[in-house]
């Protein structure tokens, strides 16, 4: 079998979501910035439901997802980069965007500090939390099946997923990127998706099956 750690629903694929969203703002201030940076589509979807006005500013989209709900919303992406490391991004921000206003609007918990990392080089990112993320709790007898493909779709999978569940030598992990690999327990068999996407995830899945 298949699992897919998402609310997404796919034939043939089972969903095992790991996470729960709560928005914790009412209210964006949008007035000292001129760019945004999204690393996840759930921001994209909780800024919109926040305040639609984000739509009429420059965004910075960390992954594929994130991109593609940006441009489904109806915003506008300036930078894309085809990888995301946390150094290398905030890298990048510097070299092309050192003279922009950034308002990152994130998750209470990041698995990069790039606000810390941006003050080294005199670039101050501005960042509001505008949501939270919980994990959703299963009992053993939920647990995946022996021989299972597993797809974790960000760090935050991985740290619910063994929460609630212990690793099983037959599974094999499929993850959307190499900074999620950073997360996984040396132990764990794995691979990486071709592409940040979940549709790339779901296509080596089936290639391993």
């Amino acid at each position: 079998m298949i699992y897919l750690l998402s609310p997404l629903k796919k034939e043939g694929i089972t969903s095992l979501p790991m996470i729960s969203f709560k928005l914790v703002a009412d209210t964006i201030d949008f007035s000292s910035c001129d760019t945004l940076m999204f690393t996840s589509k759930q921001a994209v979807v909780s800024a919109n439901s926040i305040d639609e006005s984000w739509k009429s500013i420059p965004c910075i989209a960390i992954g594929g997802a994130t991109k593609k709900k940006i441009e489904e919303l109806g915003g506008n992406v300036i930078y894309h980069p085809k990888e995301f490391y946390g150094e290398v991004l905030a890298k990048d921000i510097e070299v092309f965007f050192s003279n922009r206003k950034i308002l990152y609007l994130r998750p209470k918990v990041v698995s990069f500090d790039s606000k810390s990392f941006l003050e080294k080089v005199g670039i101050e990112l501005q960042e509001q939390i505008i949501y939270e993320t919980s994990c959703v709790e299963y009992t053993k007898e939920q647990k995946p099946k022996e021989g299972a493909v597993i797809i974790f779709t960000s760090p935050s999978t991985i740290r619910c997923f063994f929460k609630s569940f212990e690793w099983h030598s037959s599974y094999m992990a499929v993850l959307i990127g190499h900074a999620t690999k950073e997360h996984l327990p040396e132990y764990c068999r794995y691979v990486v998706a071709d592409e940040p996407l979940i549709d790339a995830c779901i296509k080596k899945a089936k290639e391993i099956k």
